[in-house]
C-alpha cells in the first residue's frame, strides 16, 4: 500500500515539475477545444444514373430530381449526389447525417458498385420529398462541414455549416 501510495505522490511531483499542475476535467465540454471545420465534404456534384432513363420507373420533375413511379409514398423523389469526404479521423458520417436530417432526406441507395473501397469519394441516391430535394440542391458546388461552438449553457454542441 505505501508503495502506490508513494507512486502516486511521484507522479503528482513530476506533473508539477514539468508543468501539468492543472487537473484537466476530461468529462466537462467546457476545457475541451472547438473544432472549427471537420469532416469537410466538396466537389458535390449532381449525378445522372442510367437507370433514371427508364420511363417506367421514373419521370423527370427538375435537373437531376426525378419521382420514383413505383414508390407511393409522398417521399418519393430521387436525386444523386457525388462529394469528396475530407476526413480527419472523426466519425464520417457527418455531415451526411445533418444534411439528410436538415432536408428530410434518406438514403435510398448505396450505390455499391460506384463506391471504391479506400476512396474519399461517395456517390449516394438520396430519397424525400419534392420541396426539400429542391431545397437540398443548395449544397452542390459548396463545401459542407460541422464546427463546433459553445452554447449559452457552456456545453460543446455541433452545426452544420454549408459556405
Amino acid at each position: 500500500m505505501n508503495k502506490i501510495l508513494a507512486l502516486i505522490l511521484t507522479m503528482g511531483l513530476i506533473s508539477t515539475l514539468f508543468g501539468q499542475s492543472e487537473k484537466k476535467d476530461f468529462n466537462s465540454s467546457a476545457n475541451q477545444e472547438l473544432r472549427l471545420e471537420y469532416s469537410v465534404m466538396k466537389n458535390i456534384t449532381l449525378v445522372k444514373l442510367k437507370k433514371y432513363k427508364n420511363q417506367k420507373q421514373y419521370k423527370q420533375i427538375e435537373d437531376g430530381i426525378y419521382m420514383d413511379l413505383n414508390d407511393e409514398h409522398e417521399a418519393k423523389y430521387r436525386m444523386t449526389l457525388s462529394y469528396e469526404l475530407e476526413s480527419d479521423e472523426t466519425n464520417n458520417q457527418y455531415p451526411l447525417e445533418d444534411i439528410l436530417d436538415k432536408y428530410l432526406m434518406h438514403v435510398s441507395d448505396f450505390l455499391e458498385s460506384e463506391n471504391k473501397m479506400n476512396s474519399n469519394k461517395y456517390i449516394f441516391e438520396f430519397g424525400g420529398y419534392l420541396d426539400k430535394m429542391i431545397e437540398a440542391k443548395e449544397i452542390i458546388g459548396k463545401k459542407v462541414f460541422n464546427r463546433d461552438f459553445r452554447a449559452e449553457n457552456g456545453q460543446i454542441r455541433v452545426e452544420l455549416v454549408i459556405e
